[in-house]
């Protein structure tokens, strides 16, 4: 379903999320007050333009009671990331995402009303020490400490080897994993047979303890 969302803050990851949902076939308006960030998504937005979110009569002006949803991915300045998201918030935006910069930004966004915070660096920080002696791992979704999802390349040694003999005959088997898709290309099979043999180029997307998807990523039997 298409839907209008503004975003607001065009640095890199305001510009990624622009693209992406520009690309999705939403109807975005992309907004900075620098006029160079502007220019650089014009063709990669609905509609691109300059103006300073933190005044009340433009955010008007722009109607953006009628959008969809915010992203305010306004950069280090943490003044009008918060002063952004309380006018969004009042004016009456069904749902509103903003950008944290620190723990502090990230509390003072959620006190106010900010429907969901973001702290990019934070969940990059936590991507990375996951994947850092884990190579095959590629993205990581934290649900505790110690367990979480994972987007895993098919070890050498399964391919051509069926779910059924690998471990995965049920959903907490040899492995203590939770097979829960196979990605191959752009194909996701969310309920892969017993009989199904992995492939090069497979991806698991696997749930359960980091121990144990490091265990079954390494190169050792």
């Amino acid at each position: 379903m298409k839907r209008q969302v503004i975003v607001i803050g065009l640095g890199r990851f305001g510009s990624a999320v622009t693209r992406k949902l520009y690309n999705l076939g939403h109807d975005v308006l992309a907004m900075d007050k620098d006029e160079a960030r502007v220019q650089e998504v014009m063709g990669q937005a609905t509609h691109a333009l300059s103006g300073d979110a933190t005044n009340e009569h433009v955010l008007r002006e722009l109607g953006v009671i009628d959008y969809d949803a915010a992203i305010v991915a306004i950069g280090l300045d943490i003044m009008s990331s918060v002063m952004t998201s309380v006018l969004l918030k009042t004016l009456g935006v069904p749902y509103v995402v903003s950008r944290a910069h620190n723990e502090l930004h990230a509390n003072t966004l959620e006190r106010i009303g900010v429907d969901k915070v973001v702290e990019v660096e934070s969940e990059m920080g936590v991507r990375l020490a996951h994947s850092l002696f884990n190579p095959n791992v590629t993205e990581y979704l934290e649900l505790t400490p110690r367990v979480g999802v994972s987007k895993l390349r098919v070890p050498d040694r399964f391919l051509n080897m069926t779910l059924r003999e690998v471990g995965f005959s049920d959903p907490r088997d040899k492995n203590g994993l939770s097979l829960l898709a196979i990605q191959r290309g752009d194909r996701v099979n969310l309920h892969p047979e017993q009989g199904e043999k992995f492939k090069r180029g497979d991806w698991l997307l696997l749930a359960g303890r980091d121990d144990l998807v490091e265990r079954l990523g390494s190169a050792e039997e």
